[in-house]
Order: structure tokens, then C-alpha cells, then sequence
């Protein structure tokens, strides 16, 4: 037999059900019960000759029936049933709509398979509600991505994740000439390195909080990129002033170097207002372009980031330094 389609009412079958006949007697089904394996015990289900069930015998109604009651006469109408390949979102409203805690399920000739147990149902209706609020959001694609993302077997995740790392690794090779060049200005004055690691640090922590803003808002968001584009550089402008006032004063007093205290200041604030430019702009150019954000936009704006980062620094530096 195939493997179930997942997502039907095959693929949520339970088998471990009671069943007997209408002419079985109580007692028949009482010493069935009690000697049997069930995953749902309550109702026994009852098959005509043909295999297609015909009615449902609670438990209540059994245990207070005489042994040799016949099953018929305790018997309830038994729910409408579905077929092996209905939708689980048509299997769990067919339940709400009839108001039973478990569906039954034929085959095409509507001979008795199992039911789609309570459990089953439920999570079904939870998957199905959290798939439509992501549908109504605008985010279903990019729930199902995360999902695989984190499911998917670690060659294929690694697969999937290299190519940009190789990209940063490359951009790292970048970020060492943009050290070389600027080899001539460490060497006059050894105390500019020391502020390398803060800056690009910075830039990247600013930068990351774009991106996680932008991923995670981008697709709730119903104002257009430019608008949300100028609030967020807006803030990085803020947060870059910020910074850039906090070290201004303690390099000037330790250092006692006004113009490595400035180049310091400056190079926070435009780094901090690229980053978020950055940060927030390329999960959506990735996006747009059919890449997913998760694995491309961290190692890319990192790499982005450092660079241009340490450009600016240098560049601050030489212009007023010397």
C-alpha cells in the first residue's frame, strides 16, 4: 500500500478501533473490549456485510444493556464518514459541523478503514489556524521556509548555507586588503587600531537589530519601504549620535588626541547610519530576488558592514589625522 498523502484523512488514520457486527450481542462486545488493544475504546463502531459502518454503540448505552442484547438495538446512527483522501482542514470542519470527537473513514466504496482520532483533529485544527493567520499576514511562504530550515537534514541545511558563508569569507579577504592599504596610517599612529574592533562590532550589533526588524516586520507592515526605510535610518542617525557622543569624551581624556576622539565620533555615526541602511534594506532586496533572507542576509550585511565600516574609519582618519 502507498504511503498516505499527508494532509488527508489517511494520514491521520487510526486503526485500533472497535468494531462488530449489528447481530453481535452486548456481552460479545463487553469481553471484545475488555480483551483488546484500543486507541479509542468509546464508541464501538458496527459494520454491515458489506464493511461499511452502519451505527456507533456508546459505552454507556452497553454497559447498562442486557448481555445478550443485540447490538442493533443499542445502536445510534453513526456520523457520516470520510473518504481516505479528504483534506484534514475538510476532516476536522466535517467534525465541528457534525459535532463528533473522531471521523470515520472509508474507501472509495465506502468500506470501513478507522477514524481520524480527537488528538489528530486538534492538531489539525492548529496547524490549519496558524496556517491561515500566516496566509492573512502575508508570511505563509516564508513559515514554511523557517520550517524547512530547521527540519531539513544537516547536509541539505548546510547546502543551503555555505554558499553565502564563502561569499563572507571572501568578503574577509576584502576586508584585509582595506587593512593593507591603510598599513601606512596604523604604523604613524599605532593608537587608531585600537578602535577598529569597537567600530565594527557596533556596526554590525546595529545592524543586526535592522535585519531582525526588517524580517520579522517587512511582511506585517502595510506602509511603503521608502517611509519605514527613512524611520529606521532616522533611528540608526539617533542611536549613531548617541554613540558617538558617549566616546567622544572619554578618548579625548585618556588619549588626550581631540582629532582621534572626532574620527572616532564621526566614524561611529555614518557607521551606524550604513548599517542600518544595510541591514534593513537587503533581507527585502534578497527577498524580492527569490533568496531566502535567513541564510543570506546575516553573513552579507556582516561582511558589507566590516568593510565599509573600517573605510570609513580610515577615511575619517586620514582626513584628520593626515
Amino acid at each position: 500500500m502507498p504511503a498516505p498523502a499527508v494532509e488527508t484523512a489517511h494520514f491521520h488514520l487510526e486503526t485500533r478501533i472497535p468494531v462488530a457486527s449489528p447481530e453481535d450481542t452486548a456481552a460479545s462486545l463487553v469481553a471484545l473490549l475488555a480483551g483488546g488493544d484500543f486507541a479509542i475504546a468509546d464508541p464501538a463502531y458496527l459494520l454491515d456485510a458489506r464493511g461499511a459502518p452502519c451505527g456507533i454503540v456508546p459505552l454507556s448505552r452497553l454497559l447498562g444493556a442486557p448481555p445478550a442484547a443485540r447490538l442493533a438495538t443499542l445502536a445510534l446512527a453513526c456520523p457520516p464518514a470520510v473518504r481516505l483522501g479528504t483534506d484534514q482542514e475538510h476532516v476536522a470542519s466535517h467534525a465541528i459541523a457534525h459535532g463528533v470527537s473522531a471521523v470515520p473513514v472509508v474507501d472509495r466504496d465506502g468500506r470501513w478503514q478507522g477514524v481520524v482520532p480527537p488528538l489528530a483533529l486538534l492538531e489539525v485544527l492548529r496547524h490549519e489556524h496558524v496556517e491561515d493567520l500566516h496566509r492573512f499576514a502575508g508570511i505563509a511562504h516564508d513559515a514554511e521556509v523557517a520550517s524547512r530550515a530547521i527540519e531539513e537534514p544537516p547536509a541539505r541545511r548546510a547546502r543551503h548555507r555555505l554558499p553565502w558563508l564563502l561569499a563572507g569569507l571572501g568578503g574577509s579577504v576584502l576586508t584585509a586588503l582595506v587593512m593593507q592599504r591603510f598599513e601606512a596610517t596604523l604604523q604613524a599612529n599605532v593608537a587608531v587600531a585600537f578602535f577598529i574592533p569597537a567600530i565594527v562590532y557596533l556596526a554590525d550589533a546595529v545592524g543586526t537589530q535592522s535585519e531582525s526588524i526588517a524580517v520579522r516586520g517587512l511582511s506585517l507592515s502595510h506602509k511603503p519601504l521608502p517611509a519605514l526605510l527613512g524611520g529606521e535610518l532616522r533611528t540608526g542617525a539617533l542611536i549613531g549620535t548617541v554613540l558617538s557622543l558617549l566616546a567622544l569624551l572619554p578618548i579625548w581624556l585618556v588619549l588626550g588626541d581631540v582629532r582621534l576622539a572626532a574620527a572616532v565620533a564621526i566614524a561611529l555615526f555614518a557607521s551606524s547610519c550604513m548599517a542600518t541602511v544595510i541591514g534593513f534594506t537587503l533581507p527585502w532586496l534578497l527577498a524580492r530576488t527569490g533568496a531566502d533572507p535567513a541564510f543570506g542576509s546575516g553573513p552579507l550585511a556582516t561582511i558589507l558592514q566590516d568593510v565599509l565600516s573600517l573605510l570609513i574609519y580610515f577615511g575619517v582618519v586620514v582626513g584628520l589625522l593626515g
